[in-house]
């Protein structure tokens, strides 16, 4: 009796397991993933840790592919290669607090659209200044100049505001303001 019981439990468990690694793997777009890395990641998430080679048995990828989403996935802090002493193969094992991958993901992506940016505006700004203080120039590619300047100040409010999103989401100050509900929600 026990061991039809165990089948039963046993397939419902890897149903289970089917329904969320296919919901993770769909919204890992959101993470600039592919679905293939998404699948990989997914996959990982229900493992202690696995190897390229285990990946690809079970996931039916090539190789190459196994090991370029991998390191993709290591990028954005989705996957950490673990050591294993006496193992010339590398593991890996999934990000499993999502609250880390959601800070670890979001703070990169928004850190680079603050630099990148940021860097654009100063360069603009010195353009437009060199055209607002020469007289040689006209009294309305001036005053176009001048607009332009102003709106650049006005974007630079919300690149400031993202950094200051992003040291309390990396000091996790944001928790004071959006606690972690640890209790469980249907």
């Amino acid at each position: 009796m026990t061991n039809s019981h165990d089948e039963k439990a046993k397939a419902q468990l890897e149903d289970a397991e089917d329904q969320v690694t296919q919901a993770i793997s769909e919204t890992m777009d959101l993470y600039g993933v592919t679905p293939a890395a998404g699948k990989i990641y997914a996959t990982m998430y229900f493992e202690d840790q696995m190897n390229l080679d285990e990946m690809r048995e079970k996931l039916g990828m090539s190789k190459p592919s196994m090991s370029t989403n991998v390191r993709h996935l290591q990028e954005i802090g989705m996957v950490k290669k673990k050591f294993q002493r006496g193992s010339r193969k590398h593991t890996y094992t999934a990000e499993k607090n999502f609250f880390h991958s959601f800070m670890s993901y979001f703070c990169q992506m928004w850190e680079r659209e603050v630099k990148t940016n940021m860097k654009a505006i100063h360069h603009a700004e010195k353009a437009l200044c060199e055209i607002i203080h020469d007289e040689d120039v006209s009294d309305s590619l001036q005053e176009e100049a001048r607009d332009h300047y102003e709106l650049l100040n006005q974007s630079k409010i919300y690149y400031h505001w993202l950094e200051k999103l992003v040291h309390s989401i990396q000091s996790e100050e944001i928790f004071e303001f959006l606690p972690k509900d640890t209790s469980e929600k249907n």
